[in-house]
């Protein structure tokens, strides 16, 4: 039974190439269609011979009684990754001014029989070989288990838009080393040069849709780059497309020997040419260890073999330690891999104690930085990919400033971290799992949903090398009936067909990009309606939080620049870690007190304000139990918050607003044998 009156607020990973690879024709122009089409829907001059879309009917515009757009988001996808690699790993174009024909064909290594298809024997098993015709035949590709063959053909993502999606996030990707070690490609290697070429290919997509819609603008593909754009672009039916990054080594940030490659400057410089790119979410490291954050670990022989490709690069292994708290990053894979065979002589993968499941590298201070100038930018910032070192010390970074803009968009983040993004007003996608692990996974996190009142979303990492939902069989007790309704009851979706070739979720599975909206009818049958509604609400969650993002403004730092004093400082002979040294500005200076409990840290706001949050930052000298105390004469004191939990990092105290012109943090107990250390101390409004 569809639930009614919902508050509403406003994966499997993306598997770059297994590095198991160390081991190893007509065209058809477009011509007017022959008979232009009356809705605004229909494209008047469709390239012929096309793909079909297989649905009819308008597809639905405005938004719902409470003004709130309506539709599916895709969080996660790879539309030009074909590019990405070296530009040959994936065979086959999202377009081509020459034709489907020329769009849909094998790379040429691939003829007569796929013989050296490389990639797709050791990723699919067998020996590789299969019928490397595309159009019109498609004997074998696109499958739901072949990782080498595009997906994501304009006219399938135009099948999702019409069956009802209307957000999709374009995750421009590459991977500079496993482009170095495939056997072909037809261009370098540089990731950045990858991404500026695929951003172009966006662009050029949408002139392509709109020619075909007779100009500038009048097609459903629209690359948008403010929320409130995005919001215009739904209702009008159409489709937001909004671009982000997905890269091991972003802005040349790697690490080599756990030394940076890169400094403050590359990062800025790189952050303003995405942001100009027209970037609005990016991960910060993905794969590989990097000089901004260290990463949540691969299983399995592909562990083993991700791991030696980090070796390669950077010289570093992946190194654990036993984690600190509830989360944990995967259990590093640790089966044989023919990878193993390129390390250099008497060079070995480590052992790893299965005790120890955590990433020793968490976020750098280059990583802090690069979250402080998202921040800036206005950004959001993708936590999946990020070791849950990280991943924590970018929750707290984004706590203490009230920052909302935080994506988890294909389940490659621990599950303990869904009520933190959530509290934040971040967007969680799960990655398209088959439909009943992803009725499942939506049933798990159903009751956080309604507690913040948001909706769901799906990461289809098409192209994204990662494999997609299998056929449930014809025989299945509750198979997809063709033809069915949209969501919205406005439009019908009959089996789709591309060339010779008909395909049907039932017995191929989620083949390619256009059978998004048979996924959802099979997880409407398995799973209930509850988890499609919850889908359906998913482009209004998603543009709430690029919205929040867009409107954050840093709150005011009272703390910054004011008079402190404490009850003892640590003598050194070089540096000084006086009381100061908590409200400088500097994250890089800290006040550390004598080695006992009760030590106290007293801020002179100068003036009298409303007080309501204060942010901790503290050093490995921690305070375990510590309290905030308040007063507007420095002598009457008022607790306002507490804790004797308390576990070292950056720590938020919220509490309601009260007027004080004095601050003291006052310790109770340690968490260590040293005494209490505090890099920064921030005092906010609220």
């Amino acid at each position: 039974m569809t639930r009614t009156g919902r508050p509403y607020r406003r994966h499997r990973q993306l598997t770059v190439v297994s590095l198991l690879l160390l081991v190893l024709s007509l065209t058809f122009g477009p011509t007017p269609s022959s008979a232009a089409g009356a809705d605004w829907w229909d494209p008047t001059a469709r390239p012929a011979p096309d793909s079909g879309i297989g649905v009819t009917g308008e597809p639905f515009t405005g938004t719902n009684a409470r003004g709130e757009v309506r539709g599916f988001v895709d969080a996660h996808d790879h539309l030009f990754a074909n590019e990405a690699f070296g530009g040959r790993l994936i065979c086959g174009k999202v377009f081509s001014e020459a034709g489907v024909a020329d769009a849909l064909k094998d790379c040429p290594e691939h003829y007569p029989d796929g013989s050296l298809a490389v990639f797709d024997y050791i990723t699919r098993g067998g020996d590789g070989r299969h019928d490397p015709v595309g159009w019109p035949t498609f004997e074998d590709w696109p499958a739901h288990d072949s990782l080498t063959h595009q997906q994501n053909y304009y006219a399938w993502v135009e099948r999702a838009w019409r069956g009802g999606q209307r957000v999709l996030v374009n995750d421009l990707v590459t991977n500079g080393v496993i482009c170095s070690v495939y056997f072909f490609k037809d261009r370098g290697c540089d990731e950045m040069t990858s991404i500026r070429l695929q951003a172009k290919l966006t662009y050029d997509l949408q002139a392509y849709v709109d020619g075909m819609y007779g100009g500038t603008g009048k097609g459903w593909f629209r690359i948008v780059t403010d929320s409130a754009q995005a919001r215009r672009v739904v209702e009008q039916g159409k489709l937001a497309v909004i671009l982000g990054v997905e890269t091991s080594e972003p802005f040349g940030c790697k690490q080599v020997l756990d030394v940076a490659q890169c400094d403050r400057e590359d990062i800025d410089k790189g952050l303003d040419e995405l942001y100009a790119l027209g970037v609005r979410s990016m991960f910060l490291c993905h794969k590989f260890d990097n000089a901004l954050c260290g990463v949540r670990f691969d299983e399995g022989g592909l562990g083993t073999a991700v791991n030696v490709g980090q070796f390669l690069s950077t010289g570093t292994f992946w190194k654990t330690e036993r984690c600190t708290g509830p989360q944990h990053d995967n259990p590093i894979g640790t089966a044989a891999s023919g990878a193993e065979e390129d390390l250099p002589a008497g060079v070995e993968v480590p052992a790893y104690d299965e005790d120890a499941r955590c990433n020793v590298r968490g976020l750098t201070a280059l990583g802090e930085y690069a979250v402080r100038g998202m921040m800036q930018r206005r950004m959001m910032l993708e936590i999946d990919h990020m070791s849950v070192k990280a991943t924590g010390r970018v929750l707290d970074i984004l706590e203490s400033a009230s920052y909302p803009g935080v994506l988890s968009s294909h389940s490659w983040m621990d599950l303990g971290w869904t009520e933190r993004v959530y509290g934040l007003g971040g967007f969680v996608a799960q990655y398209m799992h088959g439909s009943e692990e992803f009725s499942a996974e939506a049933g798990r996190t159903d009751a956080l949903r309604d507690k913040y009142g948001v909706g769901y979303g799906y990461g289809t990492d098409m192209n994204g090398v990662g494999g997609w939902p299998a056929p449930r069989g014809a025989d299945a007790a509750d198979p997809v009936t063709y033809p069915f309704r949209s969501v919205d009851g406005g439009s019908v979706i009959d089996r789709q067909t591309t060339g010779d070739r008909t395909w049907d979720l039932n017995t191929d599975g989620a083949a390619h990009y256009g059978m998004v909206p048979d996924w959802i009818e099979d997880v409407r049958l398995v799973g209930g309606q509850d988890v499609v509604d919850d889908l359906f609400r998913g482009a209004e969650s998603y543009l709430d939080t690029w919205g929040g993002t867009e409107t954050h403004r840093a709150g005011v730092n009272l703390a910054e620049g004011a008079a402190a004093k404490a009850s003892s400082q640590e003598w050194n002979l070089l540096t000084d870690y006086g009381a100061g040294r908590a409200v400088d500005g500097d994250p890089g200076t800290r006040w550390a007190s004598d080695r006992s409990d009760g030590q106290w840290l007293r801020i002179d706001l100068g003036a009298t304000h409303p007080v309501g949050r204060v942010t901790l930052d503290w050093e490995r000298a921690y305070g375990k139990s510590y309290r905030i105390d308040l007063s507007t004469d420095g002598r009457d004191w008022r607790t306002v918050w507490s804790t004797a939990s308390g576990d070292g990092g950056l720590d938020t105290a919220r509490f309601t607003a009260t007027p004080a012109r004095h601050v003291r943090v006052q310790g109770l107990a340690r968490g260590t044998q040293w005494g209490y250390s505090l890099y920064e101390v921030g005092v906010h409004s609220g």
